[in-house]
């Protein structure tokens, strides 16, 4: 358990740096669209620095192989959680991200949920399942990937309209936590697979299982999506919307297809579901839009007449200031709205 504890904060620290890093080199890459993939992907190619973010993903999902061959599904995931920690600490040391209060506090009720679930591990004996029946893993999965890819184009549309508050990310974040939510169930079905004694017959039992051609499906999509998500909008809130979800998802489907028990000490169960809650009530708890956004007043909230010239007295518009180093708003990256044709003058 000690190692599966271990490798968990590993995951969650590779993880972490590897958002951050792909925030930064967001920033600067040209304004990205999930309807334009290869261009999106073709962007990312090109930069140095989100390959490196990328490298250290690609290392997380690694080291959660070790943990899903040694932790039961909801203990990973509940340790998986906290990785929003050290994002929310590096997002604001590398990216220059403020996060509210509101969202201290669900930092704080997160590292609650960290202590209760390392709680509930301590001298346990649970048995770890490797294997989901197919049947039972696509009801779950597949209804649940069309609902993450729903609900982001659905984000897209409401985020396009003229006069909305600037959305923190929050749909986004949810739409792509379904899609990693399946990822997390395709990955410990993998790491149930492997034979490191064997591996000739593990590609063989690979192949003829669902879970690689899930992981190359939300692998595909959720990198457009979520790389769209993120350079929009602030990663100390798209990612842990994200990774909530992924935790809820994961750890409710997960224990159903996979037939996990939780534990049978009254003391143990109310640690393990308790810290499922708290991520709950973090998740409910985080703002749906950035806190500096304001309501466009009434009287502003007009088009321009482009053929009105300025009144005598009034000072001319300055020009818009330059965009912080890292981080965009929603509105810096979303194609401009064309003017409405003003009207003939008599």
């Amino acid at each position: 358990m000690l190692w599966g504890v271990a490798a968990a904060l590993v995951a969650n620290l590779l993880f972490s740096a590897g958002f951050v890093i792909e925030k930064r080199a967001l920033s600067a890459l040209p304004p990205l669209s999930a309807g334009h993939p290869a261009r999106l992907v073709l962007h990312l190619l090109r930069s140095p620095l989100w390959m490196a973010g990328a490298a250290s993903l690609l290392l997380g999902f690694a080291a959660q192989l070790a943990v899903y061959r040694t932790l039961p599904l909801v203990a990973a995931q509940g340790l998986f959680v906290t990785g929003l920690v050290m994002l929310l600490l590096l997002s604001t040391l590398f990216l220059g991200e403020r996060s509210s209060g509101r969202e201290r506090q669900g930092m704080v009720a997160i590292l609650a949920a960290l202590l209760m679930i390392v709680f509930s591990l301590h001298d346990s004996s649970e048995t770890i399942s490797k294997l989901a029946p197919v049947p039972v893993l696509l009801v779950i999965c597949l209804p649940s990937l069309a609902l993450g890819l729903v609900l982001f184009l659905s984000a897209e549309r409401r985020s396009r309209r003229r006069h909305r508050l600037p959305t923190a990310g929050v749909p986004y974040g949810v739409a792509v936590g379904f899609l990693y939510g399946v990822s997390s169930l395709a990955i410990k079905g993998v790491a149930g697979l492997l034979d490191p004694g064997d591996p000739g017959g593990t590609a063989l039992a690979l192949l003829g299982s669902p879970y690689p051609y899930l992981l190359l499906f939300t692998g595909s999509t959720g990198l457009v999506l979520s790389q769209t998500a993120l350079q929009r909008c602030r990663a100390s809130l798209v990612v842990p919307v994200c990774t909530t979800v992924n935790f809820l998802f994961a750890t409710v489907s997960g224990t159903i297809a996979f037939a996990e028990p939780l534990p049978d000490e009254p003391l143990r169960l109310t640690l393990r579901l308790g810290g499922a809650a708290l991520a709950v009530c973090v998740l409910v708890a985080l703002p749906r839009h950035d806190p500096d956004a304001a309501p466009p007043h009434p009287d502003t909230a007009r088009e321009p007449d482009p053929e009105a010239a300025p009144g005598p007295g009034t000072a001319p518009e300055s020009p818009p200031k330059p965009l912080p180093p890292a981080g965009r708003p929603l509105s810096a990256t979303l194609p401009p709205a064309r003017p409405e044709d003003a009207p003939e003058r008599q």
